[in-house]
């Protein structure tokens, strides 16, 4: 496990209600008494911040799919660096919503730069960093649209795409999964919320637990 901290990515498509379970995890981490750190990607540091707004931009339609990887890549370089590893190397457990998967699916297949290429250039912007797990909250693409908004407005660059796209992406997902599944939670996300939020739970604090056992 990287460092002394651990790494938790929450993935999924839109309208999964990964920023729902990322908070419900985070609150039951802080009443353990446990250094919890919240991010997501893009984002979490001021200048991937500004990249995400580029990012998500409706006025940035249009923009070239090998500029759209390298500003991911950008930004979760500095995210890494600035916020993510010294975290962990404190100790704290690191959330984040979104991280190298959502990059492979949105731009490698959804894009179709290439899984392979774009999961090379996501090892070498965070030098090697994975997660100690990964939960992936699936849900069909028709029903998190829904969720997500779209049909109202606004709706930002990437909930605007085409309903094959989004079927591209839960399929990323869903064999990056398959092909690590000691790395990967994979919940059926049109659960409860309350049922997928004590899964998630149980299933972080029996690694942390197995964590702890292997640093102590």
């Amino acid at each position: 496990m990287a460092g002394r901290g651990l790494f938790v990515v929450f993935e999924g498509g839109e309208g999964a209600g990964k920023s729902t379970q990322v908070q419900q995890l985070a609150t039951r981490l802080q009443d353990q008494g446990r250094d919890v750190v919240v991010t997501r990607e893009p984002g979490g540091v001021p200048t991937a911040e500004a990249i995400r707004s580029l990012l998500l931009d409706t006025r940035s339609a249009g923009l070239d799919p090998r500029a759209e990887a390298l500003l991911f890549a950008a930004a979760r370089a500095e995210h890494v660096a600035r916020l993510i590893r010294p975290a962990m190397s404190r100790g704290a457990v690191v959330i984040c919503d979104r991280y190298t998967d959502s990059s492979v699916a949105y731009q490698g297949l959804g894009r179709g730069l290439g899984v392979r290429r774009i999961a090379e250039l996501s090892a070498w912007a965070t030098d090697g960093l994975l997660p100690d797990a990964t939960v992936v909250l699936d849900v069909d693409p028709s029903l998190g649209l829904v969720r997500a908004g779209r049909g109202q407005t606004p709706l930002d660059r990437m909930e605007s795409e085409p309903a094959q796209f989004h079927d591209q992406v839960r399929r990323a997902f869903l064999d990056r999964a398959d092909a690590d599944p000691d790395r990967y939670l994979v919940i059926d996300a049109a659960g409860g919320r309350r049922q997928i939020a004590a899964q998630i739970g149980d299933y972080i604090d029996s690694l942390l637990m197995r964590h702890e056992q292997n640093n102590g």
